[in-house]
């Protein structure tokens, strides 16, 4: 960077609305999908990890992992526009502004790879019934979980880097309501094409080559399941596995697979995944699984209130 530049020390978040009043009434509404979001997942692994079947399940001991993967991934960016609502400059600075970065690719990617650990688990499952308790222990079961982790640390620090090694000089609007590396790269004041191919291959192989394995995988459990039953079953177990990914990884790859050109869109395609998308999950799972409706049902009476699901 040029000397006689200055280095950008904060960035002025784009948000959705410069108008008090329909900041104030997004306020309201966003404060609701974190607090749904919260009661949601919290409820979700209280359950798992107060029942002991469901905790010795694999499935739901991935399904705990999600949710809190969910919470964390909709603390990296929900708090902070909550607080922007209310504050008409919308200012982050510049180390707040990297470290959201840094977390959100973490959290997100974790969660990409848990997802495909949980089909490889419904593929264990159902193709392989009779194995099933032997191949998915307990001790392999938490070490996919830290691989996943350690796969989105791995990711993220290569985007961070990246990001960080660019000079910033103004201007320092990140046209978003938090900081993602497409918006922030397009601030830096030098030739980011190369760095733009490296980020895209990065993300958008992550999130497509995964969302591939996971349909492939799908896939062929229909396949291999000859009988209309034990297709209707497949579907039903599958079923909501298929809602999240979809949910998840359809704005993902929209957001992260193509070069870094801006839609007026993307704005309400980064709430879809990083608001929506962890506050609907609880419910999918719930809604449409009747053991971990019946878990709940049995917590909820040993606190001592009546309550029907």
């Amino acid at each position: 960077m040029d000397k006689n530049q200055t280095e950008v020390r904060e960035f002025v978040l784009a948000g959705f609305s410069h108008r008090p009043y329909i900041e104030k009434g997004l306020f309201v509404l966003f404060l609701f999908f974190y607090v749904s979001t919260w009661v949601g997942n919290v409820l979700i692994m209280v359950t798992v990890a107060s029942d002991k079947h469901l905790n010795s399940s694999p499935m739901y001991f991935l399904l705990g992992n999600l949710s809190f993967l969910d919470l964390c991934y909709s603390t990296v960016t929900t708090p902070k526009l909550l607080a922007d609502f209310l504050d008409n400059e919308k200012l982050i600075p510049y180390d707040q502004c990297i470290m959201q970065l840094f977390f959100l690719h973490f959290v997100g990617a974790a969660e990409m790879f848990l997802l495909t650990v949980m089909a490889y688990d419904r593929y264990v499952a159902i193709c392989r019934p009779l194995h099933y308790t032997t191949i998915m222990s307990r001790g392999l079961c938490c070490a996919l979980v830290a691989a996943s982790w350690m796969g989105g640390f791995v990711h993220s620090t290569v985007q961070t880097i990246l990001t960080i090694r660019l000079p910033f000089c103004g201007p320092k609007q990140v046209d978003n309501f938090f900081c993602d590396v497409p918006p922030v790269i397009k601030l830096a004041c030098a030739d980011t094409f190369v760095i733009e191919l490296l980020m895209v291959s990065n993300s958008g192989l992550i999130s497509t080559s995964s969302f591939v394995v996971l349909v492939s995988s799908y896939t062929t459990i229909l396949v291999k399941i000859r009988s209309k039953e034990g297709r209707r079953k497949a579907l039903s177990t599958c079923g909501s596995h298929l809602m999240v990914v979809t949910l998840f990884f359809g704005p993902c790859i929209f957001i992260y697979a193509r070069p870094f050109s801006t839609f007026s869109v993307d704005k309400l395609v980064s709430v879809l995944y990083n608001v929506i998308t962890p506050m609907l999950n609880p419910l999918i799972y719930t809604l449409r699984n009747k053991e971990v409706k019946s878990a709940m049902q049995k917590l909820w009476d040993r606190s001592g209130l009546t309550w029907k699901i």
